[in-house]
């Protein structure tokens, strides 16, 4: 106990001096050369003045995450929240923002949700085939509409290029759980090719806490396909295609609609899902690519049947489809202060569905915004960094508003410094299910007004010891008004604003050529119009992490280290007649990986997953696995 409550007050000012730090693959401030979601065209990672965080496949592997809402927490401004063992439905809130004000990206495709509270489940979201992740934090309406208050989670997937590659991977391990996963990609002078297939499967542990005699385990399977094609074929027209499939089937337990029963209990609850998304885009460049013309096609559809004793009690199917039209133009003016200027318009149509159904009734809703972005960046001198982006949305049912961002960088190369600072304002358009939800019981409010927000953050980033080290410290503020509250059976604007404030440390450091550190440490003060402390919010939050690579580099070992403080959390009795406030204590959970390549072809690898043991709970009344030991080969053919 002492340790868990000391811990935040020891990571900060180890992060802060340097002392905790990573190599440049393992650290979320050294970003890769171009970042693409921080803008409307991808900007060199020096020249971001918003607070983003770059995820690579290196970390990925290395750290051997199965789910890829786990690498996410080793992010700053992070708070993950998972309902139960691997699969349960997972939020990822982004600086004190509720769950639905997370946008989140595959390959610039939109996945939120419709039909689930606009909200993206990380449970069925597995790690294979990811190259990088890019959490962009802070009110980013201005480029991505609605559902972007609190940040956007970009998801980047495998592209393929060079001679064929082919990997096969399989592990087994604790709790029954077994996975496979092949990929394969290629390329050659005018196209490409990626094509990557994970299946996974575990018996889990129970959902409901086994403390109160709950014994029935509650397991996960889960398919997924990723495919994606680029060719060219005129020089200055590129067309590429992407493709998913996720199909699931994720155990649970219920929360039963009895008086005096708190938390969850055994039972046969099942939830299938289905999730199609893909993407046609084609860019068209001209004067030597100083003018691209870029039109793409998405959509995604995510469906779920919620079953009880094998028979379904409740579906539904939220759709998304997009149309968008942007246009590049980038030029140089060399004898004013040696500045590089780049303009985009980007106009986009979207259109949301629901449709519900179940023994209460059901409802069949449809929504289309039309939005319109303009951006300005320059650079001057090659220190000083602008951007300036404003957008207008046009929609069918609220007014229209106009959203608009701010950005700065500036490199002091003399002493290895950076400055950076972001402003923006963001808008939430209520979901369909809090205008109209469905069945007799539910009370609609098509007067709902979308929640609104600004915010800002300032930092600095100081490299040393011959770029070896490196430490970046940020505030934000942000402010949200109008915030969308309700029980389940009625939605409705609070009156008054929320306010969330914060301080992100991040540090990296490589005090040997084969010894790579990292870590960071996120302070979080949220405030509801109440002046509650917002919940599934900890207000300490933190990770270290460690990578060893010995024998000639054939062998590698990774330590990760992730803390999450005391939260406060709602405990629900006879469904929603009876809420409470709980406080969930705070865990350490730490994993060790281990890996040695045979050959060039075959590699062993294994890990432990909480390593102490923790008991906790992310979400009340939800139970986590305890101690879990898996291993595997990977072999690899084709390639030079």
């Amino acid at each position: 106990m002492i340790f868990r409550k000391s811990l935040p007050l020891f990571l900060a000012p180890v992060l802060a001096a340097g002392v905790v730090a990573s190599a440049a693959a393992e650290t979320p401030v050294l970003l890769p050369t171009l970042v693409i979601s921080a803008s409307a065209t991808p900007v060199a990672a020096r020249e971001v003045g918003s607070a983003v965080t770059v995820i690579t496949a290196e970390q990925i592997e290395r750290q051997q995450v199965t789910s890829l809402a786990d690498a996410l927490r080793q992010a700053p401004g992070v708070a993950l929240s998972r309902s139960g063992p691997l699969g349960s439905q997972t939020q990822v809130r982004l600086r004190g923002a509720e769950a639905n004000h997370t946008l989140v990206l595959i390959n610039g495709i939109e996945l939120n949700d419709p039909s689930g509270a606009s909200e993206y489940d990380f449970g069925n979201m597995l790690a294979s085939d990811v190259e990088r992740i890019e959490i962009l934090r802070g009110p980013q309406s201005a480029l991505y509409g609605s559902e972007a208050i609190g940040g956007v989670i970009n998801i980047i997937t495998k592209q393929g290029k060079g001679p064929v590659i082919a990997v096969g991977m399989a592990e087994a391990g604790s709790f029954a759980t077994g996975r496979l996963s092949g990929h394969v990609q290629g390329g050659g002078e005018r196209y490409n090719f990626s094509v990557g297939a994970t299946y996974l499967r575990t018996s889990g542990v129970s959902v409901a806490p086994k403390s109160e005699g709950n014994t029935e385990l509650d397991g996960d399977s889960n398919k997924t396909l990723n495919v994606s094609f680029g060719f060219q074929p005129l020089e200055n027209l590129q067309i590429d295609l992407f493709g998913r499939l996720v199909q699931s089937r994720v155990e649970t337990d219920p929360q039963p609609f009895v008086a005096g029963v708190i938390g969850t209990v055994d039972g046969n609850e099942v939830t299938d899902t289905l999730q199609r998304t893909g993407r046609a885009r084609a860019k068209y460049t001209l004067f030597d690519g100083r003018w691209e013309h870029i039109a793409g096609a998405a959509y995604h559809t995510d469906q779920a049947d919620s079953l009880t004793d094998g028979l379904v009690n409740f579906t539904s199917k939220g759709e998304k489809t997009r149309l968008d039209y942007q246009t590049n133009l980038f030029l140089k003016s060399p004898d004013f202060a040696n500045a590089k200027h780049t303009f985009t318009l980007l106009a986009e149509r979207e259109t949301d569905s629901q449709k519900t159904a179940s023994a209460f009734g059901g409802s069949d809703l449809e929504i289309t915004n039309h939005g319109l972005v303009g951006e300005y960046r320059v650079s001057l001198f090659d220190r000083l960094f602008l951007s300036g982006s404003i957008r207008h949305d046009l929609n069918e049912l609220f007014d229209d508003a106009t959203t608009y961002r701010g950005t700065v960088a500036y490199l002091v190369q003399e002493s290895g410094t950076r400055l950076h600072g972001s402003y923006g304002t963001g808008v939430k358009n209520p979901t369909l299910f809090e205008l109209f939800g469905f069945g007799p019981n539910f009370i609609p409010n098509p007067a709902l007004q979308p929640e609104k927000s600004e915010g800002f953050d300032v930092g600095v980033e100081q490299s040393f010891w011959d770029d070896r080290g490196l430490v970046d410290l940020t505030y934000f503020n942000s402010r949200i008004t109008d915030l969308i509250d309700g029980s389940g059976l009625f939605a409705f604007n609070r009156a008054g604003t929320t306010r969330i404030q914060g301080i992100e440390v991040t540090g990296s450091l490589e005090p040997l050529e084969n010894l790579k550190l990292s870590g960071q440490y996120t302070y979080t003060l949220s405030e509801g119009t109440d002046g509650a402390q917002l919940v599934r919010r900890p207000r300490h939050t933190g990770s270290v992490n460690a990578a060893y690579a010995f024998l000639e580099g054939r062998a590698r070992l990774n330590l990760a280290v992730n803390y999450n403080g005391d939260q406060q959390d709602f405990q629900f009795s006879n469904f929603f007649a009876d809420r409470r406030m709980v406080t969930l204590g705070g865990y350490v959970k730490a994993d060790l990986t281990a890996s040695y390549s045979l050959s060039e072809r075959v590699e062993l690898f294994g890990r432990v997953e909480n390593a102490l043991n923790q008991d906790y709970q992310d979400v009340f009344g939800f139970s986590n696995p305890g101690i879990g030991a898996y291993a595997g080969v990977k072999i690899r053919l084709g390639g030079q």
